[in-house]
């Protein structure tokens, strides 16, 4: 025991005993909140609700890349059945031996995810229906066959009119003063550039009826940012085109018609959704 103990505790102030006991109760408080948080984490860790989702994203990820690899395997191992399809008859060089299995890998690639999307939509819809309330996963499992084929409508716009007269434009303009030859992976590059994202943009009515059926969008808001959203419309159809005023005008002239449904789709969500309530009310 410490001999000085007693005059140390004696010639103490009132201060100092105050300033003691504030810092004790902070390293107490501390330890409480230190071993608060243990018992947080250990209780999220153990939570079933948590694990179980988990396992179910673990399970779908799983499918989706077995799917996609089954797919992949099959179009890499016909690549000569998709070849006159992929090339239109057009003569392309390669600059090397891997560029062929570039183009193999990007083609296959692009094919097999196209194959498989089907079936990824499907299991990610089996992953998030759980979590979403009446009227999205009503809207998601009644609208979903609309969104794969109004993509499939994009990519069929990018490959039968935008992709050939894009490529005829730009290599006959070339042709004028040089001497083209296309390899194959920039055909490979050109090809997914004018085709997957039209395939995107030819989305834009069912993202619009979405955000107007949970109350983000109107006609009216539509309506007074038209000016903008075609220039904001022109900018991405030269960012997904090639730099070229006939791809662009190619891409820009459905997306504006595409906007202009899109208001009109809202406008009838709208007035569906106003009927709906006026009936509901007693």
């Amino acid at each position: 025991m410490d001999p000085n103990e007693e005059y140390k505790r004696q010639a103490m102030s009132p201060l100092n005993e105050e300033l003691e006991n504030n810092i004790q109760l902070s390293e107490n408080t501390d330890l409480v909140e230190k071993s608060g948080d243990g018992k947080e984490e250990d209780s999220l860790l153990s939570d079933p609700s948590l694990v179980d989702h988990l396992a179910d994203l673990r399970k779908q990820l799983v499918k989706s890349v077995v799917v996609f690899l089954l797919f992949f395997i099959v179009v890499f191992s016909t690549i000569n059945f998709w070849f006159p399809y992929v090339t239109r008859g057009h003569e392309l060089i390669v600059l090397g031996p891997l560029e062929v299995v570039k183009f193999y890998m990007s083609i296959s690639t692009a094919l097999a995810l196209g194959l498989a999307l089907p079936f990824l939509c499907h299991f990610l819809w089996q992953f998030v229906k759980p979590g979403l309330n009446e009227r999205e996963s009503q809207f998601l499992s009644l609208y979903s066959p609309v969104m794969f084929v109004l993509f499939l409508m994009g990519i069929s716009f990018g490959y039968f009119v935008v992709n050939p007269l894009s490529y005829n434009f730009l290599v006959s303009l070339g042709a004028m003063n040089f001497k083209v030859m296309v390899s194959a992976h920039e055909y490979a590059s050109f090809l997914l550039m004018t085709t997957i994202p039209l395939g995107l943009l030819f989305e834009l009515p069912i993202v619009a009826m979405f955000l107007a059926s949970i109350g983000l969008l109107t006609a009216d808001t539509m309506k007074k940012v038209r000016k903008w959203s075609y220039v904001t419309l022109g900018l991405i159809s030269a960012l997904i085109t090639p730099p070229d005023f006939i791809s662009q005008l190619l891409v820009l002239i459905p997306t504006i018609i595409l906007y202009e449904a899109s208001i009109r789709i809202v406008l009838y969500t709208e007035r569906r959704n106003a009927i709906k309530m006026e009936t509901e009310v007693p």
